[in-house]
């Protein structure tokens, strides 16, 4: 069984540990083997908390002998983007400023996990902040792509992609602002699940743009991701801007049929300036799913000229919010990109910035009435082109930066601004080897019907079950 632990899903595994087929001890001892084995070539961890892990494991394992019940994710090694407090730990947020910052609080999507018995390994590795789609940070290091580690993982969730790409742990937390989440999932070749905004509690999360943030999981199967959704998902009073509507299960949406499924292939937007190999695979991708019995319709995108213009408005005047006092004392302690994205926001005027908040209902309404009133959920590329390299995206903060950085996210961040739920599963690759995704984007709340099409498609095709050749050859 030890060989093949890593090879598991969360959801295999999990199942492993409660019938006691393997433990949770031996679990997280091959992910920590397979972390000390990667983590020099990767730097997907910030910190690794391998001893305590290692004891929570065996606690674990104890109650299991005793029959006590266990949570649907005992014994199973996670690790989360470095941006989620635990009151007691440092929480980096990937940057020089809060290298020595000490959580005062646990966030609540932490605490849930803890709750189900999940074992955590440890802070992982993210863009300074969670600024930037690439992975690049001059503090800790750069996360690598374990498909070739000359390219990007994808960010600002970096290390989570490429930790799970690696089969070093078998879920992470990210964030997502403009594409965070799906952005690493899709270069890294995993499954990304941005829930619609207010879905999950934000409570004890750096933040970045208020209106905007949202938090959600990186697995390697869509169930997987189903079973870490349904787990952090759900009202909290500690955040007044959570849901109050019931947690659907998840879980239960893989499986069932979506014979009669309209999914929506955009006729504008989405399919511009695709790379070939990206283009072939979204094209294979909405064959399968007219295999499975699914209707593939054309549908007209509402422009989105305007998104991409007023987005930037609202994120930066919010991020200058957070970061002014840092920004006023030590300018110096930021990377040059990741300072001239955040102080930009500085001189937004507060009427350009309330103009942008109070135009965001009405576009959304467009976009759903538009693009849903024709179909069930719309299929689209979750990044145009395969993960570039470290070097040809370290932008610096030279003078066409913005337009490069948000050329990566232009799939994802119009997504982002409507608060829409999306799912980014993979679905190729490249010539290079590098992985391709798509992203199911649908209703405000309808995680479930994404989970339903994305784990249809992975039940017909095996893409996600890939292993990066580097990591393969650790066992």
């Amino acid at each position: 069984m030890s060989a093949e632990i890593w090879q598991m899903s969360l959801v295999d595994v999990a199942e492993a540990i409660r019938d006691r087929r393997v433990s949770s001890a031996e679990v997280v001892g091959a992910a920590i083997q397979r972390i000390e084995a990667l983590q020099p070539t990767l730097n997907c961890f910030i910190q690794i908390e391998a001893e305590a892990a290692l004891a929570r494991a065996g606690e674990i394992d104890r109650a299991l002998a005793r029959g006590e019940a266990v949570g649907p994710l005992a014994g199973v090694p996670l690790a989360h983007k470095d941006m989620y407090y635990r009151q007691g730990k440092i929480a980096t947020c990937g940057a020089k400023i809060r290298r020595e910052f000490v959580a005062d609080r646990t966030s609540t999507a932490l605490a849930r996990l803890d709750g189900a018995g999940a074992i955590y390994l440890g802070g992982l590795n993210m863009s300074e902040f969670a600024v930037g789609p690439t992975g690049h940070n001059i503090h800790f290091g750069d996360c690598r792509n374990p498909w070739n580690p000359a390219h990007v993982p994808g960010g600002s969730s970096s290390g989570s992609g490429a930790s799970v790409a690696a089969r070093l742990v078998y879920g992470a937390l990210g964030s997502d602002t403009g594409g965070s989440i799906r952005l690493p999932s899709g270069m890294s070749g995993v499954v990304g699940f941005k829930p619609t905004q207010t879905r999950v509690s934000r409570y004890g999360m750096l933040p970045l743009s208020f209106s905007f943030d949202c938090a959600g999981p990186l697995a390697r199967t869509v169930r997987d991701a189903a079973r870490l959704l349904g787990v952090i998902a759900g009202r909290d009073d500690r955040d007044a801007t959570s849901s109050r509507r019931p947690v659907d299960d998840y879980e239960a949406a893989c499986g069932r049929t979506i014979r009669g499924r309209k999914i929506g292939l955009p006729t504008s937007y989405y399919n511009l300036g695709l790379d070939d190999a990206v283009a072939r695979a979204i094209e294979a991708a909405g064959a399968t799913f007219q295999e499975l019995g699914a209707e593939l319709v054309p549908v007209d995108v509402p422009a989105h000229d305007e998104i991409n213009l007023i987005w930037p408005i609202a994120l930066s005047a919010e991020a200058a919010v957070v970061h002014r006092r840092w920004l006023r004392e030590r300018p110096q302690d930021y990377a040059p990109q990741v300072r001239r994205r955040v102080e930009v926001g500085l001189y937004q005027p507060a009427t350009r910035y309330i103009e942008v908040l109070s135009l965001r209902p009405a576009i959304t309404h467009d976009f759903c009435d538009q693009v849903f009133g024709a179909c069930d959920a719309m299929l689209a590329p979750t990044v145009p082109t395969p993960a570039p390299t470290l070097a040809e995206t370290d932008f610096g903060d030279r003078d066409d930066m913005s337009e490069k950085v948000l050329r990566i996210s232009a799939m994802t961040r119009p997504i982002s601004f409507l608060g829409l739920p999306s799912l980014s599963v993979p679905c190729g690759f490249s010539g290079a080897g590098l992985p391709i995704a798509f992203q199911l984007v649908g209703r405000p709340f309808s995680e479930a019907l994404l989970v339903s099409l994305g784990d249809a498609y992975q039940r017909a095709t095996d893409w996600h079950e890939r292993v990066p050749p580097l990591a393969a050859e650790i066992v």
